[in-house]
């Protein structure tokens, strides 16, 4: 597996846990016990942020993954 690929698959993982504890956060919410605003919009806000640097590496791997490789057969 290569960098690109590696990093794509930790910030995939690093999304979907933050995801998960948003989700399971809320559900606690909903069922009525005592939660703290302050601490789901730092949940909310590490969803956020996780899923934008997923974003920004997928864009990163695809225009990578476009381009040509440079030719090491002279190296």
């Amino acid at each position: 597996m290569d960098d690109r690929a590696a990093e794509l698959e930790r910030l995939t993982a690093e999304a979907r846990h933050a995801r998960d504890r948003l989700a399971l956060y809320r559900a606690k919410a909903q069922t009525g016990r005592e939660t703290s605003p302050v601490r789901m919009r730092d949940l909310q806000r590490s969803a956020d942020q996780t899923a934008e640097r997923l974003t920004a590496a997928r864009r990163r791997h695809a225009e990578h993954g476009a381009r040509p490789r440079a030719s090491t057969a002279g190296r």
